[in-house]
């Protein structure tokens, strides 16, 4: 089976569109992480596409905060300004689907889906040894995960836990090979607001016969992105970001 593996949408059409342009023709299977709101301006049309492919989809902390099931006394004035739109925004079906959506981790046909961390659904694991802690909690030797919108991850080697780097900005695809004595946590990145440096869309594809995973960038039309941000009334930064990747 042939997965998209998405996270972190963010409400950004545009980046979705460019992605789903790349990658078609290769998945059979939708997959994603969480976070599809939040910041951007377009929640309905992010939340219509998940009900309608993807397979699996695990909350994220967005999702929670623009569909009024979280405390937003927790999120920066920003982070607050969106979700408060998006709930404003959302079509009563559209935010109804959103609360239904599982915490992770989601087990998926051999491998798990998680927001943030297996044992913590809104824990950051960035370093290797924020994950070496997360590892012991996988019920499976493969686990996607998203939250920190920095595409990579970490494998466990049997004798340590290492980072798995971005691929360089001049690349489009990066494949990896999966190795079954090893066990991995994937983050294919933030399809709507990348955060490594690197301002194209990010996702990834899994191979479950070829044990492969195929990590991808693409462009995308920023501009009509950000000018939709600015229409919507939502914090310019916002829209600034997404020029920079950070």
């Amino acid at each position: 089976m042939r997965y998209l593996i998405v996270s972190d949408l963010h409400a950004n059409l545009e980046a979705l569109n460019a992605v789903l342009e790349q990658a078609a023709g290769a998945w059979d299977r939708a997959i994603c992480c969480g976070d599809l709101v939040g910041y951007g301006a377009d929640p309905n049309a992010m939340v219509d596409w998940a009900r309608t492919t993807c397979q699996a989809v695990v909350r994220g902390n967005h999702d929670r905060a623009s569909t009024g099931q979280d405390d937003l006394e927790w999120f920066n004035p920003v982070a607050r300004a969106a979700a408060l739109w998006t709930l404003q925004t959302l079509t009563p079906e559209n935010a109804g689907y959103i609360r239904e959506l599982p915490r992770g981790p989601l087990l998926v046909e051999g491998f798990q889906v998680v927001h943030g961390s297996p044992f913590d659904e809104d824990e950051y694991v960035i370093a290797a040894n924020e994950a070496s802690n997360a590892f012991h909690y996988l019920e499976n030797r493969l686990a996607f995960f998203g939250h920190t919108h920095v595409q990579g991850g970490f494998i466990w080697n049997q004798s340590r836990v290492e980072t798995i780097l971005r691929p360089p900005a001049d690349a489009e695809f990066e494949v990896m090979d999966i190795d079954a004595e090893c066990a991995y946590m994937i983050n294919p990145g933030s399809v709507g607001q990348p955060r490594d440096g690197d301002p194209r869309a990010a996702y990834a594809l899994f191979d479950s016969d070829a044990k492969q995973v195929t990590y991808c960038r693409t462009e995308y039309d920023v501009a009509t992105a950000q000018r939709k941000i600015h229409i919507a009334g939502l914090p310019p930064i916002l829209a600034d970001r997404l020029l920079v990747g950070r």
